[in-house]
């Protein structure tokens, strides 16, 4: 089952020539969601070529730079002829901010748009995955949030010659047993276990948003296979970066070798580091080795864990 993430706005809180304002998609399957929607959010999507077909979207806060492209993506929609609700998933005060952009456009959109307020420890289940919410430190006056996909875990490898031995004949019942259903064989019962390896961890992706360093997220993203998180300075502007209640790239860094994560994206780019990111990562690679930084339009393909290939990166 692909697991893509895609990068369409790397840049921090002014955009560039180089850098679109914050927004990254994740595909997975046939969901699609994005993860804040900055300006020009949909223009993005269309030069990566992801199609329209936007299950949700999730804010991180209410900085401008990480919501405006709603208003855009919500009349591109419409034009479409959207027929499918759009979900969209923030903090308190989502409710009121969405419905008043929804209000700009001139047409009304054609299709739903549900709303639902999250708070730091809650988890939206979706069956086989779930978002779980973190509090991210932006700043005491705006509450900001960070995401953690985590998909649930799969049942272990189904050893076919065990079940055959077992008396189990090929077809449905080795389908039932890979869903964890027990069979039964003449005058014995089959079980699961009997045929089937340990169970296999999902993948994990954690987004923050905008942050200063957090132990909440650091905890949150043990194992990650994917830590994207706030690498705005480097530094020599931690001032600044403690000043704005942002991450230097050390920092992020140094969450990512505590978390044992897999790998380190660092996005939300100051400006001044938008044609020249290599400052940047060459602080966090001494670090934390496995690290990017992003362009906008970078994809990432995340393997299962059990498959032991490294992410695929395109575009970087």
């Amino acid at each position: 089952m692909p697991l893509d993430v895609i990068f369409l706005g790397t840049a921090g809180a002014t955009p560039t020539v180089e850098r679109n304002p914050p927004a990254v998609m994740i595909k997975r399957e046939d969901e699609m969601m994005l993860f804040d929607c900055g300006e020009g959010t949909q223009r993005q999507m269309m030069k990566a070529r992801t199609g329209m077909f936007l299950d949700r979207i999730y804010i991180t806060h209410f900085h401008a730079d990480h919501f405006l492209g709603i208003p855009g993506m919500i009349q591109t929609l419409a034009f479409q002829g959207r027929e499918k609700p759009l979900e969209i998933v923030g903090p308190e005060g989502t409710e009121n901010l969405i419905k008043a952009m929804a209000a700009l456009g001139a047409n009304t959109p054609s299709f739903n748009i549900n709303l639902k307020e999250v708070v730091p420890g809650q988890t939206i289940d979706y069956g086989d995955y779930k978002i779980n919410v973190i509090k991210a430190d932006h700043g005491r006056k705006i509450q900001s949030l960070a995401y953690v996909l985590q998909e649930k875990e799969r049942p272990g490898r189904f050893n076919r010659e065990k079940a055959i031995d077992l008396g189990v004949q090929p077809g449905p019942d080795f389908g039932k047993l890979q869903k964890g259903q027990t069979v039964n064989v003449e005058d014995r019962t089959i079980k699961p276990e009997m045929v089937l390896g340990p169970p296999r961890r999902g993948r994990k992706i954690v987004y923050t948003g905008d942050t200063r360093p957090n132990e909440k997220i650091r905890s949150a993203s043990k194992k990650a296979d994917l830590l994207i998180h706030d690498g705005t300075f480097t530094s020599k502007d931690k001032t600044r970066a403690i000043e704005t209640k942002h991450t230097t790239a050390i920092e992020a860094a140094s969450i990512a070798k505590k978390a044992d994560v897999e790998m380190l994206a660092l996005t939300h780019l100051s400006s001044r580091y938008s044609k020249n990111y290599l400052p940047l990562l060459k602080e966090a690679k001494r670090i934390f080795q496995n690290t990017i930084v992003p362009r906008d339009l970078t994809e990432l393909r995340i393997p299962f864990p059990e498959k032991n290939r490294d992410i695929e990166v395109k575009g970087l």
